[in-house]
């Protein structure tokens, strides 16, 4: 499974790279605006999205790809390990 996380800080990609790891996940970590965005957040089979650390236009932009592509979303405001570790839970939890 490819999840994609959306926000978050840079000094915690190290974390949450570690995170899903540990949850057998591939983790692409998108932490600033970056170009043509949509044509690889399509390959996630999942997103997370930190709102509190993301711009309003990447999170339409997100969320017009998840809709596009049937990909599940989870969105949170605290954008600490421990919210991903629960995000990654309840992916796992609703993946089964």
């Amino acid at each position: 499974m490819c999840i994609a996380l959306i926000g978050g800080m840079d000094r915690l990609g190290k974390h949450y790279l570690e995170e899903a790891e540990r949850a057998g996940v591939k983790l692409q970590f998108f932490s600033t605006s970056e170009t043509n965005i949509a044509a690889k957040l399509r390959k996630a089979d999942a997103m997370v999205i930190f709102t509190n650390k993301v711009s309003h236009r990447v999170k339409i932009e997100a969320m017009q790809v998840a809709k596009a592509n049937n990909i599940p979303v989870l969105m949170e405001h605290a954008c600490g390990v421990c919210t991903f570790r629960n995000c990654l839970e309840c992916l796992a939890h609703n993946s089964h």
